[in-house]
């Protein structure tokens, strides 16, 4: 098992996350990686900080800010 940080996911939690999380769309551009912007969007609940906030190492904060929001209305 690979080292995670503190809220970050751990490689036995992503295996089982992984396969539920949606491929990449027909049309247009690829999806930033999932287990960097799941790892994100966990450390921004896990912490209450401001999306703004959030630690350059999960990508650009609108992109996970975006993909949880998207996520949450279809149902993912």
């Amino acid at each position: 098992m690979g080292v995670s940080r503190r809220h970050e996911l751990t490689d036995d939690e992503w295996a089982l996350l992984a396969p539920l999380l949606p491929a990449d769309p027909p049309r247009g551009g690829r999806w930033r990686d999932h287990r960097t912007t799941v790892s994100g969007i966990l450390y921004r609940e896990r912490t209450g900080i401001p999306w703004r906030d959030l630690p350059e190492r999960f990508g650009p904060w609108k992109t996970v800010y975006q993909r949880k929001r998207r996520w949450a209305m279809d149902g993912t």
